[in-house]
């Protein structure tokens, strides 16, 4: 492998470590568009969990925009705070390749006035559609979480 070769692959890489980056910001933010820009087109499969399972980017960004954008008195009823870390990336073509990520999760029930932690990893393939890289898939695997009360003293500035 040339050093040439070396360097566009390092690059592949950090840009699909970017695209990623851009899905946890999106999800942080609440930016429904930001969010689905990261999938591809038509047909990727996703799965999630509890969120479930879907046959398309579409279906999980109307559960994602139903969840985030949710008011309570013009305040945001659910917060979340996603931490991808432990990029593992592996090239498969010129175009495809995989991903592996752990996942440190916060989120704030305002509603129910809970916190819920939760670790896991996300199973994760791209590939470049119109020149950018896209997820293809996207399963997540919970590790463990812990569901706790937030204490009546407890102050959530929004």
């Amino acid at each position: 492998m040339t050093v040439e070769d070396r360097l566009t692959a390092l690059e592949q890489i950090e840009a699909i470590k970017a695209l990623k980056h851009r899905y946890f910001r999106a999800c942080d933010a609440k930016d429904p568009d930001a969010f689905r820009a990261c999938f591809i087109a038509r047909g990727a499969d996703i799965h999630y969990g509890p969120l479930g399972g879907f046959d398309d980017a579409d279906q999980i960004a109307e559960v994602f925009t139903r969840i985030a954008l949710h008011k309570v008195d013009g305040k945001p009823v659910i917060l979340d705070m996603h931490h991808g870390m432990h990029p593992d990336i592996t090239l498969t073509g010129p175009d495809t390749a995989t991903g592996r990520w752990t996942l440190k999760f916060r989120q704030l029930n305002m509603i129910e006035r809970t916190e819920r932690l939760l670790t896991g990893e996300y199973d994760d393939a791209y590939v470049i559609e119109d020149g950018t890289w896209k997820m293809a898939r996207s399963h997540f695997r919970q590790l463990w979480a812990i569901t706790r009360p937030l204490s009546d003293d407890t102050i959530v500035e929004i």
